[in-house]
């Protein structure tokens, strides 16, 4: 073997390492985008989904399908925080509301109890009817946080001692997804500015 024998060689064993180190990164790549596309799709869907939920709900805060049973809408809203909230309602129990009036409360548990998701950040969003035993839901919510707005539009600041005087409700909620790839997690966020239940402008 000669001399220009081994330098071909040499050539093509660094030609042939060339493009298996390429095809492994364009297999890498493809993995990635898979998998972020899929986490985009899962992301919007469980935005949807809350957002959808958290509308519906905040809308009728002081609604009972019997009117006489929450005769003063002022008192609706039992307790309010930047991310807790319990209000007088009712709630659709599959076929309706019933005429009864149940108490609602939406609440953000602590990161510490979904240490099991590689997320370091995404809670429990907790959705508690009357004094039903606590269910978080986790769909990716990092950020669930209210701002609330009194008749002539400013804001209410924390401690909130008068529910009563809340107008309006501000609703920001930033959801990402569970696990990422290379601990990378895509995030979508979700505002509902102003949101006005009617029955609180019934005083």
């Amino acid at each position: 073997m000669g001399f220009s024998d081994i330098i071909d060689l040499a050539g093509s064993f660094l030609i042939g390492g060339l493009i298996l180190l390429i095809l492994f990164r364009m297999n890498g790549a493809a993995v990635e985008n898979v998998y972020n596309n899929g986490g985009e799709l899962s992301l919007q869907q469980n935005l949807s989904v809350t957002a959808k939920v958290l509308e519906d709900d905040f809308r009728k805060i002081g609604y009972c399908l019997d009117w006489k049973k929450i005769p003063d809408p002022s008192k609706s809203i039992l307790m309010a925080d930047s991310n807790r909230i319990r209000f007088l309602t009712d709630v659709d129990n599959g076929s309706g509301p019933d005429g009864e009036v149940d108490t609602l409360l939406y609440a953000l548990g602590p990161t510490s109890e979904l240490a099991v998701t590689p997320n370091p950040r995404d809670r429990f969003l907790y959705r508690i009817i009357n004094n039903e035993t606590p269910r978080g839901v986790n769909l990716g919510v990092t950020q669930f946080k209210l701002i609330y707005f009194d008749a002539l539009g400013d804001t209410i600041n924390y401690p909130i001692a008068v529910p009563s005087e809340i107008y309006t409700i501000e609703i920001n909620l930033t959801v990402e997804n569970t696990a990422g790839y290379n601990e990378q997690y895509s995030s979508a966020f979700w505002r509902q500015i102003r949101l006005v239940a009617r029955n609180l402008r019934n005083r």
